[in-house]
């Protein structure tokens, strides 16, 4: 987009959007942006006219993750005309999940949305999701009719398959740009890497109540998608993190015990039927079952040494496994009692 372009789309926007005093948030929308210049003027009409609708205070949180299209620049004459929107700029590009992280901290609303920035996620959709938020911590969009060509929708299809499956999280869409959140998931949340595909399955760890809706879904109107296939790697290696934290963060040695009993167990029987050769009279020296057979009892023991460390790692740097959602105590009533005697 050309500098002329950027400051008529300023302009324009300045113009027609009245700001609205600020006032403490009880709603937070998080919107993370890496070159989305042409639709942000839109997104942000779009977020507006939701937000009228609304009985609830909010703010709007643009993360630009290291955009090189001027995007800033409408941030900025945004942020410059509405004190509803905070702008918080990357040095670089970051990556999704720190985009997240970093809307995260910055939100004060008791409730979060969160949305992709390129108009794909449909805004008027946002009321729905707070809706369904009174009987859940969690609520994520179910893109049932994707608007994306078919070598997006069916890898997608596939890898949502191979997550509820293998994480026991009933929905549809796992990486639905749209999602609410109630305020204590998203403390409880750490993002790093690309753990913004499994967001669901953290909380779902945690104890969180996580259910979905289903939600319009368009076409992309500007630009091109900025993720190529390696997001699929990327995916399956963040699936493993995602699936060691989720069963065997607070137990190692369970994960690498069963490796270890394995090794050692088929180090053992090579090497017992080796030693019953040898007692025959066969000579063994010479075979390479031999060096197979101590190879895997060495595996094993380290296996198991490596279970040990983790455990002993756990223990020293332990965070509380367990989430609270309410605390019940007389414990004030009663020191106020004894402070009156």
């Amino acid at each position: 987009m050309s500098k002329t372009r950027q400051a008529l789309r300023i302009q324009a926007i300045e113009r027609d959007i009245t700001p609205l005093p600020l006032l403490t948030p009880e709603l937070s929308i998080v919107v993370p942006v890496y070159d989305e210049a042409e639709s942000l003027p839109v997104l942000y009409e779009e977020l507006c006219r939701v937000l009228q609708q609304l009985p609830l205070s909010a703010e709007m949180i643009f993360v630009d993750d290291g955009s090189r299209d001027g995007s800033v620049d409408i941030l900025r004459a945004l942020h410059a005309q509405d004190e509803r929107v905070q702008v918080i700029e990357f040095r670089r590009n970051f990556g999704k999940s720190a985009a997240l992280h970093a809307g995260f901290q910055a939100a004060r609303g008791r409730v979060v949305v969160t949305l992709d920035a390129d108009l794909q996620d449909v805004p008027a959709e946002i009321p729905r999701l707070l809706e369904a938020l009174a009987d859940a911590d969690l609520v994520s969009g179910w893109k049932y009719q994707r608007q994306d060509p078919a070598s997006k929708r069916w890898p997608s299809r596939w890898f949502n398959f191979v997550v509820r499956h293998l994480t026991g999280v009933p929905l549809h869409d796992f990486n639905c740009g749209l999602k609410a959140y109630r305020r204590e998931v998203i403390e409880e949340l750490s993002l790093y890497g690309e753990l913004h595909r499994y967001i669901p399955v953290l909380a779902h760890h945690r104890g969180f109540r996580v259910t979905e809706v289903p939600v319009a879904h368009r076409p992309r109107r500007f630009g091109h998608s900025k993720f190529g296939s390696a997001r699929f790697f990327r995916g399956f290696f963040d699936l493993l993190t995602v699936l060691f934290l989720t069963q065997y963060t607070r137990r190692p040695l369970h994960l690498f015990g069963w490796f270890g009993m394995i090794s050692l167990g088929l180090g053992f029987m090579i090497n017992a039927y080796l030693s019953l050769q040898w007692f025959m009279g066969h000579p063994i020296g010479h075979r390479p079952l031999l060096l197979l057979g101590v190879l895997l009892m060495i595996f094993g023991a380290q296996f198991f040494l490596t279970g040990l460390l983790g455990e002993l790692i756990t223990n020293a740097s332990a965070r509380p496994e367990y989430s609270v959602r309410q605390h019940l105590s007389h414990r004030a009533r009663v020191t106020q009692r004894d402070d009156e005697q």
